[in-house]
């Protein structure tokens, strides 16, 4: 059995190496058949864009020795030889951003500098060619010696494809990886602006009117709008994840999971691992699985999270924290259901936590959900879902931070432990401690009563959800209630919740809010679905709200 690479992105290494590699060297024609001259393809994280695009670097640069070796018994060797002769053809600039993080802009330059010298070092035979000027050396030595200005930064790239199309004669191809890894750090670590500004001349310089360039390919996590930071390129085209363009090049297809669980000898558990792992959608193309994920299950045979404990999800856990639209979304998504929503693909990342439509984009676009239903392709309306069990565990995660540190969450579970044993009284002490510091945490405003109610559901659905049934707006009787506990045991507690807004102009007191909160889980018979479905020991709760003070009264 051929060894697994976990962690290997360089092609030419795999295949040396004689590691497990699925064959996706078609990739390579898709990319040549390709019209852009600039194409930007987004796929999440971990899905084999790095190892792609070493890929194609060493079939396409004329420096790397002996490609054609590592290319044989590979489909684009059957492809004719329209393809075949692109083998070794171009000189190409690879480079990767993927490590350009830092805790400030200062930090982040420097890392990016670094990553230019390996990119020269790769180039370093300039400096002994007679085509090249002693001043165009000069440039080389400034930035190999970490010695090179910000402009000349900004014209490394540029500058490097002249140097390379005068060395061979032949345009070059620039590929670009991990591109937006620098942009979303820098807007988790606060100094977005100053990395935008920095890249949008980077870019700009690259790429606009480059006549030393045959073709450039970036890959990246999300789609940065282009005003924002491409917006000095020309033929410049975006394949996300809706897109059929490339939908099988990233990725494991049912077809290939197929053979690799055959090949392993584990095609028993075929089920359990689409369970964890598959459900992923690029274009028309369903059945997609995680590929970081399924070597590692291949490697260890556990059935856990892998892919979410890759590499920090900073970015996603502050957009959805920070925002006080999209709890009530995230309650119905960890339950297993699709919401409809417009979605935005083309990330605009200042201010994101304000635009659903942006953060939601970003979350199907990164791999966090996927679209289960075209809806109004026109207006971008989809009805979108959480991927897969590996997933779902990334939305406990968040769930778990907004009651950890800011709020009581290490209390969380004993809060739920004293509410199902009916031990009510400390329940309602440490409810209201949790209104109090929670409503502290989020941003005030009209529907906070709200936002900490959906909060509050994501709770219980987190660390309830071993022993019960979550409901939440769900019709019972003649109306709707606002929250169901169904034990799975059904000689257990089961609960009735009802939220209420003490409203000054309608009440006199909030003991009215309670009496008329009772009233209606009386009148629309809310007990009727646990009736019927055998439930007796049910108990019955109002929480009625005056800004941060809370009355719960049970019976």
């Amino acid at each position: 059995m051929q060894g697994i690479g976990i962690g290997e992105s360089d092609f030419k290494i795999l295949r040396l190496k004689d590691y497990y590699f699925i064959d996706k060297s078609l990739f390579i024609k898709h990319i040549l058949d390709n019209s852009s001259k600039i194409a930007l393809i987004t796929r999440p994280r971990r899905f084999g864009k790095t190892l792609n695009m070493s890929m194609l670097r060493h079939f396409l640069d004329c420096n790397q020795k002996d490609s054609r070796k590592i290319f044989e018994g590979l489909k684009i060797m059957e492809q004719g030889e329209k393809y075949t002769e692109k083998l070794g053809a171009y000189p190409c600039i690879y480079f990767t951003m993927k490590d350009a993080l830092g805790r400030n802009f200062e930090n982040m330059m420097m890392l990016f500098q670094t990553q230019l010298v390996e990119l020269f070092i790769d180039h370093i035979y300039l400096l002994k060619s007679d085509k090249i000027l002693d001043a165009e050396k000069e440039t080389i030595n400034k930035i190999l010696n970490l010695k090179a200005t910000e402009t000349d930064l900004q014209y490394a790239i540029k500058f490097l494809s002249r140097l390379l199309y005068r060395e061979f004669g032949m345009p070059v191809y620039i590929i670009i990886d991990e591109y937006d890894v620098p942009l979303q750090n820098a807007y988790v670590e606060g100094f977005y602006e100053e990395a935008i500004k920095f890249f949008k001349t980077f870019y700009g310089i690259t790429f606009k009117d480059n006549q030393y360039m045959e073709k450039t390919i970036l890959t990246g996590v999300s789609r940065v709008a282009k005003e924002s930071i491409f917006s000095g390129a020309n033929n410049f085209d975006v394949y996300t994840i809706l897109d059929n363009e490339f939908s099988e090049d990233f990725g494991i297809t049912s077809d290939e999971i197929d053979i690799v669980l055959k090949d392993f000898g584990i095609e028993e558990n075929t089920e359990e691992i689409k369970k964890w792992y598959d459900g992923y959608r690029i274009g028309n193309t369903e059945g997609i699985y995680n590929p970081w994920s399924i070597l590692k299950y291949l490697k260890q045979r556990e059935l856990v999270p892998y892919w979410v404990n890759t590499s920090s999800n900073d970015l996603i856990k502050l957009i959805l924290t920070k925002s006080s639209s999209v709890k009530e979304k995230i309650e119905r998504l960890m339950k297993d259901e699709a919401i409809e929503t417009k979605i935005n693909l083309e990330t605009i990342i200042v201010g994101i936590e304000n635009n659903e439509d942006n953060i939601w984009g970003l979350l199907v676009g990164t791999g966090y959900l996927k679209v289960a239903e075209v809806v109004d392709l026109q207006n971008k309306i989809y009805k979108v879902k959480i991927v897969n069990s590996e997933i779902k565990q990334l939305f406990k995660e968040i769930v778990e931070e907004w009651f950890s540190n800011k709020v009581i969450g290490n209390d969380l579970n004993s809060i739920m432990k004293d509410l199902v044993t009916l031990n009510l009284e400390e329940f309602k002490e440490k409810f209201k401690i949790l209104v109090t510091e929670m409503f502290s945490f989020m941003d005030v405003g009209k529907d906070t009563a709200e936002n900490f109610y959906h909060a509050f559901v994501l709770g219980m659905l987190v660390s309830l959800k071993d022993t019960y049934v979550v409901n939440s707006n769900r019709e019972s009787g003649m109306g709707r209630y606002d929250i169901m506990l169904e034990p799975k045991d059904k000689n257990a507690n089961s609960f009735i919740m009802e939220f209420k807004v003490f409203k000054q102009d309608k009440e006199k007191d909030i003991e009215e809010t309670i009496a008329n909160a009772k009233k209606q889980i009386e009148e629309k018979q809310y007990e009727t679905s646990l009736r019927e479905r055998g439930f007796t020991n049910i108990t019955k709760m109002v929480f009625a709200f005056d800004g941060k003070d809370v009355k719960i009264e049970e019976y």
